[in-house]
């Protein structure tokens, strides 16, 4: 039980990434109803967003402390303008189209996004690494930080305040909530969702970029395949902690980071199950536990807040 500190923390930093592109599956889908498979793809591309300033924008010999931020601004740059892009182009369209032809664009989107990066991008066909926070790792308590989580520390609760600041004080924050609960009556009483709805997208895909920076920092390196498991984990995420639901969205991340990180560290230990604590099986794991929470809790753990509006 020694361990047990390190693996909280652990699935805590993995479910903090998990939670940040969760976001922008649950915020699209509170308003639009539209379940964005090609967001793991904007998450993708706001890693290559980041690495691209490093790379080919700033000079040679940079520091890390100072590329970051900028690494950062591209990503979301990238990321938000793919995602405004594709709401345009690919979904406003279908809007008033059965359900089904938003869902199989998105996949296509997806699938097109990926190839697009894996042929224009140099070296994507691989890996791109990614630079280090130089330094640690960290001893805090008996719990090691490793340098690439810093940045994940910092970004997910600032993330969080911001977020939650913008939807309970701001206008425009009030203004999602009410095309939300009816997009008809909020059109009625002079509210632009057309404009609320690009918002949604484009603050999804900031968070997403977000995202890929701390993956970049965690695992060293970003490419093209990134976005889809970790696409799947992040909507999986919003779906235990109760699609359309922003704030059950980070609460079903780090629920999944928890489950992972505590499954693969002792199911191993347990009598004849050793061959089932493999990091292999972390995948498997996370969505036993999201099919238990349909069986037991449908509506997620913090419940739907969206009416179904079908």
């Amino acid at each position: 039980m020694n361990e047990l500190p390190q693996q909280l923390v652990n699935g805590l930093l993995l479910g903090s990434m998990y939670g940040l592109v969760a976001i922008g599956y649950t915020m699209v889908y509170g308003i639009v109803q539209l379940i964005n498979f090609a967001h793991g793809e904007i998450f993708m591309l706001g890693g290559f967003g980041a690495i691209t300033v490093y790379l080919y924008v700033l000079p040679d010999g940079t520091t890390l402390w100072i590329a970051l931020p900028l690494m950062l601004i591209g990503g979301i740059l990238v990321a938000v303008l793919a995602a405004v892009g594709a709401e345009r182009l690919a979904y406003r369209p279908l809007r008033t189209a059965p359900r089904l032809a938003p869902l199989i664009t998105a996949i296509g989107l997806s699938l097109a996004l990926q190839q697009a990066v894996w042929a224009w991008y140099p070296d994507a066909k691989e890996s791109v690494n990614f630079p280090q926070i130089d330094g640690g790792p960290y001893e805090i308590g008996g719990v090691t930080i490793q340098t690439g989580d810093i940045f994940l520390l910092a970004a997910a609760p600032i993330s969080m305040a911001i977020l939650a600041y913008f939807v309970m004080k701001t206008r425009t924050g009030r203004g999602m909530q009410a095309t939300a609960q009816d997009p008809d009556t909020a059109k009625l009483m002079g509210i632009n969702t057309d404009r609320i709805i690009v918002v949604a997208f484009a603050l999804g895909a900031a968070f997403a970029a977000v995202g890929a920076v701390a993956y970049g920092l965690k695992y060293g390196q970003v490419q093209f395949r990134m976005g889809f498991i970790l696409g799947l984990k992040a909507f999986t995420a919003a779906v235990l902690g109760g699609i359309g639901n922003i704030y059950g969205a980070m609460l079903g991340g780090v629920a999944l980071g928890l489950a992972e990180a505590l499954s693969t560290a002792y199911i191993a230990d347990i009598p004849g199950m050793d061959q089932f604590g493999s990091q292999s099986w972390a995948n498997v794991w996370a969505f036993v536990l999201l099919i238990l929470v349909l069986l037991f809790r449908p509506q997620g753990l913090l419940g739907e807040r969206v009416a179904d509006r079908a």
